[in-house]
């Protein structure tokens, strides 16, 4: 029997719509944050910002933060994830601008917002939040492991950095389509901006990592779905912890496996192959029924950015044949990625 349903936790809530800030960056790798926001919350996003003569942009009109405001922006986002996660000298100035035009901070870099003399001050000064995305919320509880209504889904990967976001973003869109009542639910800080609301999972004390993704995803009504964004991998040596805490809290019914054909080592750890995905699919079943007892797989869900149309497609219906499962691509969308979805809620 279920224990009493407890309330929603609040979760962290960013102000939107964003101005995005490019900063001084030339390379458009280190502008990812800002590319995901420009591809998956259009339209919260204003316009962009950056230093000088703009090398990278992703799409939005280019304006001043005064501008911005103008026309209803409520926060600057920092769209930049630079080495270090730093926010350089140069930038100060400019932040400074936006704070004092009447715009809040986002950051999800590494360096606390509020440890910068300048930002802090010109916060306080116009009553402007500085609002640092890898910051948990408090008083989050221990996992209870309790069996909640609603239905849930959950990406996992074969490794890091795959597309578990964008699979879960994607998926969330096609259940809409249909008429599904779905959410997503952000655990990284680009999710967190793109839905405006989450829980940054690796910020997390791994005591609590299970009871932070209970909070993301409570009690709802028998019809929804929380299309959970995944994080890590169950085979990655640095983030396994964070992944196992997000599929015991998650209580996934269904869950979609990420993956990269052409990925065959661990991202930055040489020394360890990239599990199959048969592997990833028997582990995450045998761990995710100690919560979920009738957690399925729903199908696989391929980057194939490295191959030709003709050639993913092939791939799909191969590996499809081969898994005895849907296998297709979000991005790519068509037949075999209509199939997956339709799998997933069946």
């Amino acid at each position: 029997m279920n224990a009493p349903m407890r309330p929603p936790q609040r979760t962290l809530s960013l102000p939107r719509p964003y101005l995005l800030f490019l900063g001084d960056i030339s390379e458009k790798s280190f502008a990812k944050t800002a590319y995901g926001l420009a591809d998956w919350a259009g339209d919260q996003c204003i316009g962009e910002f950056s230093l000088g003569e703009a090398a990278v942009t992703t799409g939005p009109p280019s304006m001043s933060p005064a501008q911005a405001v103008s026309l209803g922006a409520k926060s600057l986002v920092i769209g930049v994830a630079n080495p270090g996660g730093i926010i350089p000298g140069a930038w100060c100035p400019a932040l400074v601008e936006a704070l004092d035009a009447g715009l809040h901070i986002v950051s999800g870099l590494h360096v606390s917002l509020a440890s910068i003399p300048a930002l802090r001050e010109a916060a306080s000064r116009g009553k402007r939040r500085l609002i640092d995305i890898r910051r948990p919320p408090q008083n989050i509880p221990v996992g209870s492991g309790r069996k909640r209504s609603g239905k849930r889904l959950l990406t996992v990967g074969t490794d890091c950095a795959l597309g578990k976001k964008y699979t879960a973003l994607a998926l969330q869109r096609a259940f809409a389509a249909r008429g599904v009542p779905a959410d997503f639910r952000a655990t990284g800080q680009t999710g967190i901006m793109i839905a405006g609301s989450g829980i940054p999972m690796d910020a997390v004390v791994s005591d609590f990592e299970s009871g932070a993704a209970e909070m993301l995803s409570p009690d709802a009504a028998d019809d929804h779905w929380d299309v959970i964004e995944g994080q890590g991998s169950l085979f990655n040596p640095s983030y396994a912890a964070v992944s196992l805490g997000l599929l015991h809290g998650s209580q996934p019914d269904v869950f979609v496996v990420c993956h990269d054909p052409t990925r065959k080592n661990i991202l930055g750890l040489e020394g360890f192959k990239v599990p199959s995905i048969e592997e990833v699919i028997d582990l995450t079943i045998r761990l995710g029924s100690l919560t979920n007892a009738d957690i399925r797989c729903g199908g696989v869900s391929l980057n194939s950015s490295s191959f030709g149309a003709e050639e993913a497609q092939k791939l799909f219906a191969e590996e499809a044949e081969r898994l005895g499962l849907p296998v297709g691509d979000p991005m790519r969308g068509g037949e075999s990625f209509e199939a997956l979805v339709e799998n997933c809620f069946r």
